[in-house]
């Protein structure tokens, strides 16, 4: 005879209790947290700005049905798009990924948190855009970063100690749930409607990492963060507007998250939600590259001038690196299109030794045909050095470090160059900061007139201006 299954509707997990009581109750302190997310503002925008130079991605851009313009809708920056806050997010959140050259989490899983900024200024912008129409105060901007900081912790902190991408998840999933919470508490939601939104964010059918890797790998990775931070603004409405949740979404037993995508395993914390992530987050500064690779451009760099002249003699070539690397972007054989070859460590390298730089272009076509990349990759070994792969996970040092030496036909080779921490290391910010501003200014300069750009520019860099900005004018002024 078969047990009854109790009908008794459970309490809430307490994950998702902990993420609504963070991101209703906590208060962000942290000076550096929001000096950092406003750098990240600047620099998740600029990376969407520099990717409207591509047709690839502008294709997806623009509302479902061309020609809507919805009244009091929000902005798509760099465009003329007035859109509902779900497609808006989505625009959003597509040119943000689109060239891979946003900021970075490197953990048990991986991810970019700065993705969540297509949800949270999409639907920061509409609920401004509304309010001024009924005569009421809009929000600041100091809203958008604050809720930056949040998505980023809670995208962060589940990431320390739970690989998604072991169970052959997407790290997208840290995306939608993440946003999820932040914009429904944006939107002014009560803990237990964020609850709602939060625990169906858990429930929904999860993206499969299969458009990351060989042999599949492809563009639904420059826009999978884009449909789920959207996908998290559709959650938040609905749940406004009364739609039920699921209390044990990730614990029940069978059919919850837990049982049917992890392995039975329950979900593991290190720290409690602050401002951690924020403050230690990667920026891509220098190279639109997967992060694992960053400091492996950075060595090519040092070597390019020592072998440009004597590409035909090179022997072989040594890339120390990390377990990480190795798992995601070491690839062998042919490289089907840029998206296939920004996660390809030998590529990558190759670029950086030939050309002594690492940009966008250089995963186009017209440059990927030069044979010398692919007799470059042939000619390369990747080898796992223990001590970086226990730094990678080590709270204290982060570091992601990859090293190149290059060897000649006559028996000589370089010295073998090592990097560990990146330029947008939280350990090279001095450095890092102006590089970082440069970025953002070359950038804006893609797509804005110099009056605009400047304007722009210039409150970016002021920190009190910024945050009491009020959001709509903020995005207005990327209107062209």
């Amino acid at each position: 005879m078969s047990a009854h299954i109790s009908n008794v509707r459970p309490e809430p997990d307490q994950v998702i209790v902990d993420i609504v009581n963070y991101v209703s109750e906590f208060n962000i302190d942290s000076k550096e947290a929001y000096e950092t997310a406003r750098l990240c503002l600047m620099d998740t925008l600029g990376c969407g700005l520099l990717a409207l130079r591509y047709p690839e991605c502008t294709k997806h851009l623009g509302p479902i049905v061309p020609g809507t313009v919805v009244p009091n809708g929000a902005k798509v920056p760099g465009t003329q798009y007035q859109l509902d806050p779900v497609m808006a997010a989505f625009n959003i959140g597509c040119m943000i990924r689109w060239l891979d050259y946003n900021d970075t989490w490197l953990a048990a899983e991986w991810g970019h948190p700065s993705d969540n900024l297509g949800g949270i200024l999409a639907m920061a912008d509409y609920i401004s855009r509304k309010r001024v129409a009924e005569g009421k105060a809009p929000l600041t901007m100091r809203t958008v970063l604050e809720g930056m900081i949040k998505a980023h912790e809670i995208q962060g902190i589940i990431a320390l100690e739970n690989s998604f991408n072991r169970v052959g998840l997407d790290h997208v999933i840290l995306v939608k749930v993440a946003s999820t919470a932040v914009v429904s508490s944006i939107l002014g939601l009560s803990k237990e409607e964020i609850i709602n939104a939060v625990s169906n964010a858990w429930i929904d059918g999860q993206a499969l990492r299969t458009y990351r890797h060989a042999p599949n790998t492809g563009s639904r990775k420059s826009w999978a963060a884009g449909d789920a931070t959207s996908r998290a603004v559709r959650l938040a409405l609905m749940a406004q507007k009364g739609e039920m949740g699921y209390p044990s979404a990730l614990t029940a037993k069978t059919w919850g998250f837990y049982d049917v995508l992890f392995k039975g395993n329950e979900f593991k914390f290190q720290r409690p939600y602050g401002s951690y992530v924020m403050e230690q987050v990667l920026f891509k500064i220098s190279f639109p590259a997967e992060f694992h690779a960053q400091t492996a451009v950075e060595c090519a760099l040092q070597l390019h001038n020592q072998v440009k002249n004597r590409i035909d003699e090179i022997d072989k070539i040594i890339l120390t690196t990390h377990e990480s690397a190795i798992r995601i972007i070491d690839k062998k054989g042919p490289l089907h299109n840029p998206a296939d070859r920004d996660h390809c460590l030998q590529y990558m390298t190759a670029i950086g030794l030939l050309h002594g730089d690492l940009t966008a272009d250089h995963y186009e076509d017209t440059v990927a045909y030069d044979p010398k990349i692919d007799a470059l990759r042939e000619k390369m070994v990747t080898v796992e050095d223990e001590r970086y792969s226990k730094e990678y996970h080590d709270p204290e040092k982060r570091s992601i470090a990859n090293a190149v030496q290059v060897f000649f036909k006559d028996g000589t080779s370089t010295q073998k160059v090592e990097v560990e921490y990146p330029i947008g290391h939280r350990r090279r910010r001095p450095e890092g900061i102006p590089v970082l501003e440069q970025k953002f200014e070359a950038n804006l300069a893609t797509r804005f007139p110099s009056k605009q750009s400047k304007e722009i520019y210039a409150l970016c860099l002021d920190q009190t201006k910024l945050e009491l900005t009020p959001v709509n004018e903020f995005v207005d002024l990327f209107v062209i």
